[in-house]
């Protein structure tokens, strides 16, 4: 596993973070650790930023849990791949003792990935190895995504999955601004633009109100 000076310092930058706790420190480090055997034969995520795990992955999925508001029973993150930021979520209820969250990953590889990861860390996961589309339609109290699609598209996904009390947090990139726009032509919704913690170019994006404008059909 990669153990150099950068590595290390990310780590440390990661774990002074308010709201990391010893218990969520150690279950990332387990995460960490399952990703690096993983990933040397399936493409969870780039080789290269395996030693960006802490800064890249680790707390750009971590910054999500800063803008979750009351419980959370059920949640459902899209295009989970290595898990980001679907575990991250599976950890914070974890620690919170409450509700599940199902991560949706159609590549079988990468759910197997998921399954094994969630069970080694004891999380409450479930892994749904479907296309978002394919799966039962019904309101979740919360939906995450990072770089699963552009916000139109994503939200015609997420849709299925949306109720009155739903939140959205997805962590998005510097189009975000025009992607908001594109998808404002199909959708009304009511949305926050934080900047990312992890990405000078990144944001944060909370989204609630979500509704189909008139006459627009899927």
């Amino acid at each position: 596993m990669p153990a150099d000076n950068s590595v290390g310092q990310g780590r440390a930058s990661f774990a002074r973070q308010d709201n990391v706790s010893h218990e969520t420190l150690a279950l990332f480090d387990q995460w960490n650790t399952i990703l690096y055997k993983w990933n040397k034969s399936i493409n969870l995520v780039q080789r290269s930023s395996m030693e960006q795990f802490w800064t890249r992955h680790a707390a750009d999925s971590w910054q999500v849990t800063d803008y979750i508001k009351g419980p959370i029973s059920t949640a459902i993150d899209l295009g989970s791949g290595g898990g980001f930021p679907g575990l991250a979520v599976g950890i914070w209820l974890k620690l919170k003792g409450q509700g599940s969250v199902t991560l949706v990953e159609s590549a079988g590889k990468k759910a197997s990935f998921l399954r094994t990861a969630a069970r080694e860390m004891a999380l409450p996961v479930t892994v749904e190895a479907k296309r978002a589309e394919s799966l039962e339609a019904k309101p979740y109290d919360l939906i995450t995504a990072r770089a699963f699609a552009p916000l139109l598209p994503l939200l015609g996904y997420a849709e299925r999955f949306y109720g009155p009390e739903t939140q959205i947090i997805l962590l998005k990139g510097a189009s975000v601004p025009q992607e908001i726009e594109q998808a404002k032509a199909e959708f009304d919704f009511e949305y926050n633009l934080h900047p990312s913690a992890t990405d000078p170019q990144g944001y944060v994006l909370t989204l609630s109100h979500l509704r189909r404008r008139e006459n627009q059909t899927e």
